[in-house]
């Protein structure tokens, strides 16, 4: 397939790259600054600007474009940029591809969203139906998937990639997290008692290529593990795979005065389910735990 996509240079988007062409896609990628090479293209999602032809050209569209929530700490100017990064790119891509005659649209687009819709679900468990929940997050994500609508209006399939906490040693949830371990520092945040929605990075990688192929499924999907744990037993199964005591503990208020407003979704509970994804038969690699955590390990 000829697959445009956004948010190519992220954890996530850079991992997909690779996995779309070594499975024989030509990706072609957008980026913001002049292109250096002859697979990319120049796009300003801020000021609504894509070369139309660079959609027609395409059987596919994947947009993972957005600012990491964890990369800084904070603010109402961080917090602006969280939410114009993933509607702007969203919107562009979407007026883009429902402006063309529907002989030359993509038939697909597979758009990030987040486990973040749900907001606060304490101990119950959620899947697609659910409604979207309170908070900063969860209303990014109400006008991040909204933004896809032109495209899906429009005819073109549109999957809606309600992503969870990917498990890779060398970024996302995972890596922040090695150092204190290893040192014997580590443990929960809180009380622990956070539902963590989290999947491997295999398992990831699997579901995108999964949903690209299958014809038949739309809307928003958990990509997400199909076993969930909370955030005190996450930290005790991390302890036992490094081989070091994992009884230390992070209170609340210092979450709070080092991370600023992140902290309340660091401690926000998302009891997520792949509904979608196991209704379909998608075949998990990595099932549980303890698997997914030693494949990112030995990765």
């Amino acid at each position: 397939m000829r697959i445009l996509m956004a948010g190519v240079s992220g954890f996530l988007g850079t991992r997909l790259v690779d996995r779309l062409t070594t499975d024989g896609h030509q990706v072609t990628r957008l980026v913001r600054r002049p292109p250096r090479g002859s697979d990319e293209r120049q796009w300003n999602p801020s000021a609504a600007q894509l070369d139309p032809q660079l959609v027609a050209e395409s059987d596919a569209v994947v947009n993972l474009a957005g600012a990491g929530v964890a990369d800084k700490r904070w603010d109402a100017a961080y917090q602006g940029l969280i939410r114009s990064s993933r509607v702007d790119s969203t919107t562009t891509l979407a007026i883009a591809m429902a402006g063309l005659p529907a002989a030359d649209r993509p038939a697909v687009l597979l758009n990030a969203s987040a486990v973040g819709w749900y907001g606060n679900t304490g101990d119950r468990a959620v899947e697609e139906d659910s409604p979207a929940g309170d908070g900063f997050l969860a209303d990014v994500c109400r006008v991040w998937e909204a933004a896809t609508r032109p495209a899906e209006d429009a005819g073109v399939r549109v999957v809606r990639l309600r992503i969870g906490l990917p498990l890779d040693g060398t970024g996302g949830l995972l890596k922040p997290q090695l150092l204190p371990f290893r040192l014997g520092v580590g443990g929960r945040l809180g009380n622990g008692r956070q539902w963590l929605p989290w999947i491997s990075m295999r398992d990831w990688l699997d579901a995108l290529t999964f949903l690209l192929d299958r014809a038949d499924l739309a809307g928003p999907v958990n990509v997400v593990g199909p076993a969930p744990v909370t955030n005190a037993e996450f930290s005790r199964e991390l302890g036992r795979q490094l081989h070091r005591p994992a009884v230390m503990w992070v209170p609340a208020l210092a979450l709070k005065i080092a991370l600023g407003g992140f902290a309340h979704e660091a401690l926000t509970s998302a009891r997520v389910l792949p509904g979608v994804l196991d209704r379909a038969g998608f075949r998990w690699t990595h099932p549980d735990l303890p698997g997914a955590l030693r494949a990112a390990l030995a990765g």
